[in-house]
């Protein structure tokens, strides 16, 4: 009787999110069956707590205790939620194992593994062994493919279903919002609408996002209409993706007046607010609501780190990210992607392996997002060693994985280990996207390398990707580098020209930096003042055209671009560097002569100059000239 009521309660404080004191009840048990221990394992993987769960499970294992199918349902959900394909797997032998396969709910909580892990076809195995099958089991098999971007394989299970429940139709909706398949989801609506099945708010939180992806404000404006003539737009999840889709298109009016009119928001609704107010760069304001928000859960620790982040504040973000920790609460995976990402802007290579360890210790390095970031981290600050275990490490690896690490390998100047790296990319089976041509051209271009720039640039068609702006540009710069000008503007011609676009100032830029290097006076004098034209506010063109004239000696027409900047007000952003000594970054700009030790840094500046014109004068080719400097510490 005892052991029965001790279970009752574990399981009701677990439901209550009170997985800390049902844990310490647990622990107190004498005695503890089955059924206690799915009690627990129930309560850990429905309140997010998988790894707590599983290693519950394997203590349980290691006890003598045998698993029954609750058992399983349980670890499955929470290997789901990791999610782990490699520890879903291991469970899947063990349901095999002990006979439990054959069972319904553990037939659908692997269904709905494979699934989420996108392992579409162990999906699909699973369902075909299945003797029984019921909706949810239908239902979990379309999302599998849905979630994998199967689509085709999507409408095959969706047409033979005996019936269109509505979580069937919010699947096909969601799965096709997730890929951007705005047409095909409104296509979808139209068609539910029709039939037997009504919209609920998870229909339309599928359709705000569909929205959202279609970059139209337009689309989702009138899908609030929709919302609101049938009755949803009050219902939390429909709000919350209101709230969200307005966040995203930086419609700040809209989303105050959506937060003014309601008392009791959920944790999804304080996100997106302060998301909203993140995206405006209003950091005030957003950590204003931080503080007021009744409830700060880690997703809304993450988003405030990924707005200090994006908003180029990576030393609050990492103040924020040791808060947080202080507080006690443990960070998830997207956590540690958001700090490891500002741990790279600033290229800290100590704060980045302390939280590597932090990664570690939790046994997030083989997860594919914090093995992302680690990768980026580390390329950053110059270890492509670390970055290449980071990248061994991940598991299941994505192409942004291949990305990072291509990416990696440029920033260092290792070309013919990135383009290696590559042809291993291609034989994994990896598609490249215009990203990954990016990441090459790039290398290509830093390095010198026109002839595999050309080749690697001419393949991109057979890979269904086209040319774009950013391809171009980097090609006109690569060629202008070599010194390959006219070359360089027949192929920015020509590709605008075929692509019926207008000539983008990014190129222009980058020709125009070609022809200062080359001293082409002819074509950058050209290239310059049609950029002002364009973009009369930006520095760079009248800077690189004023250096063009200065090399050539046109000191009159430098003149002239110099106070021609000062009439439109335009000022140049002064450069800067820094290295990081001890638990102190230290940031040298130009102008900057207040730091303590000036004198001393400048008498080193001075001994190396005299060291230099030394060699100079051996060799009569060195030309040195020593420029102010300062800096100061962060």
């Amino acid at each position: 009787m005892q052991l029965f009521r001790s279970t009752s309660k574990i399981a009701a404080l677990a439901k209550l999110g009170q997985v800390d004191a049902a844990r310490k009840l647990f622990d107190e048990m004498p005695q503890r069956d089955t059924v206690a221990h799915n009690a627990m394992l129930s309560g850990y993987s429905r309140t997010g707590c998988y790894k707590d769960c599983l290693s519950l499970f394997d203590v349980m294992r290691f006890s003598g205790m045998e698993p029954d199918p609750f058992s399983f349902t349980a670890v499955l959900s929470a290997a789901s939620g990791l999610p782990d394909l490699r520890i879903g797997r291991k469970i899947h032998g063990l349901v095999l194992v002990s006979g439990y396969g054959s069972w319904l709910p553990v037939g659908n909580s692997l269904i709905d593994l494979y699934g989420k892990c996108l392992s579409a076809d162990g999906a699909n195995r699973v369902f075909e062994e299945m003797r029984v099958k019921n909706v949810i089991s239908w239902c979990s098999l379309l999302f599998a493919h849905t979630n994998c971007g199967q689509f085709g394989d999507a409408y095959d299970v969706f047409d033979v279903m005996e019936e269109r429940v509505e979580i069937a139709w919010n699947i096909m909706i969601a799965g096709h919002a997730r890929f951007g398949e705005f047409v095909r989801c409104l296509g979808l609506f139209k068609e539910m609408r029709d039939g037997l099945c009504k919209p609920d708010q998870w229909t339309y939180s599928a359709l705000m996002n569909a929205c959202a992806e279609a970059q139209d404000p337009n689309c989702g404006r009138m899908m609030h209409g929709v919302m609101i003539k049938d009755g949803w737009s009050s219902a939390v999840e429909a709000y919350n993706s209101l709230l969200s889709f307005y966040a995203k298109f930086y419609i700040h009016s809209d989303v105050l007046k959506l937060f003014a009119v309601r008392q009791n928001l959920s944790q999804v609704s304080w996100n997106a607010i302060i998301d909203a107010y993140m995206k405006e760069g209003d950091m005030e304001n957003a950590l204003l609501l931080f503080h007021q928000a009744p409830d700060k859960n880690v997703v809304l620790w993450t988003s405030m780190i990924s707005g200090y982040m994006h908003n180029g504040l990576g030393e609050r973000a990492l103040d924020l990210f040791i808060n947080m920790i202080s507080c006690g609460l443990q960070p998830d995976v997207f956590t540690f992607g958001a700090v490891l990402h500002a741990c790279a802007n600033l290229a800290v290579m100590r704060y980045g392996t302390m939280i590597h360890g932090c990664v570690l210790s939790l046994g997030y390095s083989s997860h594919t997002y914090a093995g992302n970031g680690l990768i980026n981290m580390y390329a950053k600050c110059g270890d492509i060693v670390a970055s290449s275990r980071s990248f061994d490490d991940i598991q299941a690896k994505d192409l942004v994985s291949w990305n990072a690490m291509l990416f990696s390998y440029g920033l260092q100047g290792q070309a013919a280990e990135a383009l290696k790296f590559y042809e291993r990319m291609l034989v994994s089976g990896i598609k490249p996207d215009k990203v990954t041509f990016i990441g090459l051209l790039m290398t290509c271009s830093h390095m010198g390398l026109i002839e595999n720039g050309h080749t690697i640039f001419n393949s991109m068609p057979s890979f269904g990707i086209a040319h774009e702006m950013d391809h171009i540009s980097i090609m006109v710069d690569m060629l202008g580098r070599g010194g390959y000008l006219d070359e360089a503007e027949e192929l920015r011609k020509t590709l605008h020209l075929q692509a019926s676009t207008s000539s983008s100032s990014t190129d222009a830029e980058a020709l125009l930096s070609a022809c200062s290097a080359q001293g082409n006076m002819l074509m950058g004098s050209k290239l310059g003042k049609g950029l002002q034209l364009v973009k009369p506010g930006h520095d760079m063109s009248y800077v690189l055209l004023s250096n063009l004239y200065c090399l050539n000696g046109h000191w009159k027409e430098a003149e002239m671009v110099r106070e021609a900047m000062a009439v439109q007000g335009v000022k140049k952003l002064p450069g800067y560097s820094w290295v990081e000594i001890d638990d102190r970054i230290i940031t040298f700009v130009a102008g900057d002569n207040f730091l303590p030790f000036i004198g001393e840094l400048s008498n080193i500046l001075i001994s190396l100059t005299l060291q230099m014109r030394s060699k100079a004068q051996l060799t009569g080719k060195i030309n040195i000239k020593l420029g102010g400097i300062g800096c100061r510490i962060d």
